[in-house]
């Protein structure tokens, strides 16, 4: 979904942020596509540790998870500090909020006491939040803290942004990428409502919250072409491989891709095949995903497959080592169907329509007024201030507030932090611009 929207609004390099009722993932959006791995680690011992945990061989988007969502328990630990997830409330009993039996505290229930969430409009009003009982479980957590009510909602809610974003800064740049150069969108129930504080943790320049944002995991479903991948295993160096076995490899995974996609209903005019090969130097243990050039597989190719390995080799580690040759493990396939046409117009005219509101691009709405105002929490700006709050049905292209602003709709709520400048574009989306960011 991320990169659906990246590709509709020109920016095909971004940060994706996720975050819902149990965990938060973050995933990089490389030249229009999610970044994908060949294998995953299950069962960490350390959470971000990578070799810690049990190696799955098995081609996934590579993101990055966190026990960081809406029912993240926040409790003192041994040495007295606050700690938040990875244990979660889940949905049931949830959040002390949720008056079905849950006592401890949660992210959700401090964006409550903090101002953040309506009590009387979570999932636009068929689920009313219990704010007392919010206040009861962060007043036994700040009696733990030796803090006031009000002080340990914040806490919850800043920890629980500086671990989201610790984690994401950690893997952005062990990617060999700074974050302070992606723009982020956010989406999931509670994303909208953390991004901003995330993303000026992180220094990113800029939120874009899309419409639908709280369900637009499901988007993602619609706009994804169907996609399947094949792989054989066939090393050897480049030098010395029998190019013939090569060709036969792809001639195989090619025929058996052909059937896959035609029996999800793929006309066989509209599959996409691509060839990439895992390389590694002789002798070396780590290894770099390149492309196979198109055409026939000869000598010609493989020396085009040396000259992009080494400069990838050379981009991530800046020199490559003399002496050593360039080899192959593993050969793969990724074949894929046409991609679904959808515009994100059609989402945001939808979502008009859905809620029985005038269209969003209609010049009347641009200029926006408040559907109320409430205490808000917010550091900056000294503690509660009287913020205004949008109905992000009635927003249209051109409207602009500067923060602190709240944004509600029926799936998740949009928190922009004081020095931030809010406004919707023409395709739907909230983009906030992180004050500070340099």
């Amino acid at each position: 979904m991320a990169a659906f929207l990246g590709r509709a609004l020109d920016i095909p390099e971004l940060v994706s942020f996720d975050m819902g009722g149990t965990t938060a993932k973050v995933c990089l959006v490389r030249g229009g596509e999610p970044d994908l791995a060949t294998e995953m680690e299950a069962a960490r011992v350390h959470r971000f540790k990578k070799g810690s945990g049990i190696t799955v061989k098995a081609p996934v988007v590579d993101l990055i998870e966190i026990g960081a969502g809406g029912g993240s328990i926040a409790a003192s630990d041994r040495l007295g500090l606050l700690r938040v997830g990875p244990r979660s409330a889940g949905a049931d009993p949830g959040p002390a909020s949720y008056r079905l039996g849950g006592e401890r505290p949660t992210v959700t229930d401090a964006c409550l006491v903090l101002g953040y969430f309506d009590p009387n409009y979570f999932l636009g009003g068929t689920m009313p939040l219990d704010l007392t009982a919010a206040e009861r479980a962060l007043k036994g957590l700040g009696r733990e803290l030796g803090l006031s009510t009000t002080e340990a909602a914040w806490g919850v809610y800043g920890v629980v942004c500086e671990n989201m974003a610790s984690a994401a800064r950690v893997h952005i740049i062990e990617k060999g990428q700074d974050p302070r150069r992606f723009p982020m969108t956010a989406f999931g129930g509670a994303g909208p409502a953390h991004a901003a504080r995330v993303a000026r943790t992180l220094g990113t320049p800029e939120v874009v919250v899309p419409p639908v944002s709280g369900v637009a995991s499901a988007l993602g479903f619609l706009v994804t072409p169907a996609s399947f991948e094949f792989s054989r295993s066939h090393p050897g160096e480049l030098r010395s491989l029998h190019w013939e076995e090569v060709a036969s490899l792809y001639h195989d995974m090619e025929g058996k891709a052909r059937e896959t996609l035609a029996a999800s209903g793929v006309s066989p005019g509209s599959v996409r095949l691509e060839r990439r090969a895992e390389m590694r130097l002789s002798g070396q243990f780590h290894d770099i995903e390149v492309p196979v050039p198109e055409g026939p597989l000869t000598k010609e190719i493989a020396r085009r497959m040396a000259e992009a390995f080494n400069a990838e080799y050379r981009r991530l580690f800046h020199a490559v080592p003399p002496g050593y040759e360039p080899m192959v493990l593993n050969w793969r396939l990724r074949a894929s169907g046409p991609e679904p046409e959808l515009l994100l117009q059609d989402v945001a005219a939808s979502l008009a329509g859905a809620d029985g509101r005038a269209d969003p691009s209609a010049s009347s709405l641009t200029l926006g007024s408040p559907k109320g105002r409430r205490d808000a929490y917010f550091p900056e700006a000294g503690g509660y201030v009287e913020t205004p709050v949008y109905d992000r049905y009635e927003l249209g292209d051109g409207f602009r507030a500067e923060g602190p602003v709240i944004v509600e709709e029926k799936e998740s709520t949009v928190v922009a932090n004081p020095g931030d400048v809010l406004e919707v574009d023409s395709l739907g989306n909230i983009r906030i611009e992180i004050g500070g960011h340099s």
